[in-house]
């Protein structure tokens, strides 16, 4: 089974960017036919959990010394074969709720206190690599680099290789306008056949 995960940092439901990042893994079971997909999307902003505390200790055998909405969400992050992220873009960044899932996610890489790999400050728990790919949201006149830049960071630290990136400049504030976009629909659909092709051929590597 091919298991795909989406996390949606926007805080409303049914937004351009939940539309979007559903209309990608869509693209992508519909393209992987010969292949079970499962498909888990997370919406961050109604998860219950703390901000980072940066504990400055390794929480090892656990991803994380809390427990919280966040403790289930990364072995899904941790096993997932293809990981999409969605954001809207605020002040030049993502969301607060894309923010704070990337920082507790630090701990993928616990700090190499003993010396166990002499090469690296930090120890990679996942050891394969995985495509994904980002959804950014935003307005006609935005600044989309600081929240990709934000993204592709994270998806280095968990072994997510960036396969695209999709960008959709709204003219207005209205939730889900994007359904009326019919290119950028297109567009959505093409990431994921592309993804479905990736993950196509990984698979039958296996």
């Amino acid at each position: 089974m091919i298991k795909l995960v989406s996390l949606s940092g926007s805080p409303v439901e049914n937004s351009s960017t939940e539309i979007l990042l559903q209309k990608v893994a869509a693209s992508i079971q519909a393209h992987l036919k010969d292949h079970q997909v499962e498909h888990t999307l997370v919406r961050l902003n109604d998860l219950e959990f703390i901000p980072c505390q940066s504990c400055g200790k390794a929480p090892t055998p656990k991803f994380c010394f809390y427990n919280d909405d966040i403790t289930a969400l990364y072995d899904k992050l941790a096993l997932c074969d293809c990981l999409l992220l969605g954001s809207p873009v605020y002040f030049d960044a993502i969301s607060a709720q894309a923010k704070a899932l990337i920082d507790r996610c630090n701990c993928f890489r616990p700090p190499d206190f003993d010396n166990v790999d002499s090469d690296h400050d930090f120890i990679k728990l996942i050891k394969r690599k995985r495509p994904g790919a980002m959804v950014l949201v935003g307005s006609e006149g935005g600044w989309f680099e600081g929240a990709r830049r934000c993204i592709a960071g994270f998806f280095k630290w968990v072994e997510v290789i960036n396969e695209g990136i999709l960008i959709y400049r709204s003219r207005g504030l209205v939730a889900g306008s994007v359904m009326s976009e019919s290119n950028k629909l297109k567009e959505a659909e093409q990431l994921g056949r592309h993804l479905a092709s990736v993950l196509a051929v990984e698979y039958e590597q296996r």
